[in-house]
C-alpha cells in the first residue's frame, strides 16, 4: 500500500491533479485498475494535506450479467457513495446498430453518460484508472494506426463540460495493479461485454509485451520519453 500510494502521490503532485476543497468522481468501471483507482484516492483522501471530497460512479451498459453489489460494499467500507448509472449502451451498440467495431463510439457513450451524471451531482473533476501500460500503449496505437504522435494527458480540461479529467495511476505500471488487487482481494466485476478482449487495444497490448521483451525496459524508456520530450501536457509541472 505504501508503495503504491508513494507512486500514486507522486503523479498527483508532479501535475498538479488535486486542489483544497475538490469534489472528486472516481470513474469505477469494476476492472481491477478502477477498483485501484478507488482504494489508492479513499487512502489519499485520509492524510493529503488539500482536503478533497470523492465519490464513485459505475456506469452499467445494460448487457446484463454484471453485479455491482461488491462495488457498493467496498465503497460503503471505504466511506465513499457510490451512485450506478443504468444505460442502454449495450444494447444500442449490439442490437440496434449491430457495430463491428464499437469501442470507440461505447467509450464516447459511457463518457457522455458519466460526464452527465457527474456534472448533474455537481462535480466537476474526475479520476480515471489509467495506468502507466496505458499511457505507452494509446502512445503505439496512435502512431502506428493513426500516424500520430500522441496520447491522453495526465490532466485533460473537456471545456465543453467543465468537467476535468485526471489520471493519478500513471507511474503505476499494470503488473503493480494486477498484484495489489489480487493482494487486497478487490471485488472484480467479470465484463460481459462481446469484444472484451478483441480489441485493437489487445492487439497494441500483445505488440508491447513482445517488444518489452526483446528489448528490456522499452515501456519506461517511452514513457520516459514522452515527458522528457514533452508531448502535450505530459511536462512535470512542479
Amino acid at each position: 500500500m505504501q508503495h503504491m500510494l508513494s507512486l500514486f502521490r507522486s503523479c498527483v503532485d508532479d501535475y498538479n491533479m488535486i486542489q483544497a476543497g475538490d469534489r472528486i468522481a472516481a470513474g469505477v468501471s469494476g476492472g481491477k485498475d478502477s477498483l485501484t483507482l478507488l482504494v489508492l484516492l479513499a487512502e489519499l483522501k485520509r492524510f493529503y494535506p488539500r482536503p478533497f471530497e470523492l465519490e464513485a460512479f459505475s456506469v452499467d451498459m445494460g448487457l446484463g450479467g454484471m453485479d455491482f453489489s461488491p462495488i457498493a460494499a467496498l465503497c460503503d467500507q471505504l466511506e465513499v457513495p457510490f451512485r450506478k448509472i443504468d444505460t442502454q449502451i449495450g444494447p444500442v451498440l449490439f442490437e440496434h446498430r449491430q457495430e463491428k467495431n464499437p469501442c470507440s463510439l461505447c467509450a464516447k457513450m459511457r463518457r457522455g453518460a458519466l460526464g452527465k451524471a457527474i456534472t448533474e451531482a455537481g462535480i466537476h473533476k474526475i479520476a480515471l484508472g489509467h495506468h502507466r501500460d496505458d499511457a505507452v500503449e494509446t502512445f503505439f496505437m496512435s502512431l502506428i494506426y493513426e500516424g500520430r504522435i500522441s496520447c491522453f494527458e495526465p490532466v485533460t480540461y473537456l471545456d465543453r463540460t467543465g468537467v476535468t479529467q485526471i489520471r493519478p495511476m500513471l507511474y503505476i505500471s499494470e503488473q503493480a495493479v494486477a498484484h495489489f488487487a489480487a493482494r487486497y482481494a478487490l471485488p472484480v466485476v467479470h465484463n460481459t461485454c462481446p469484444a472484451d478482449k478483441h480489441t485493437k487495444r489487445e492487439e497494441i497490448k500483445d505488440l508491447v509485451f513482445e517488444l518489452n521483451g526483446r528489448y528490456p525496459g522499452l515501456k519506461d524508456k517511452v514513457f520516459g520519453a514522452m515527458q522528457r520530450y514533452p508531448l502535450s501536457q505530459w511536462e512535470i509541472q512542479r
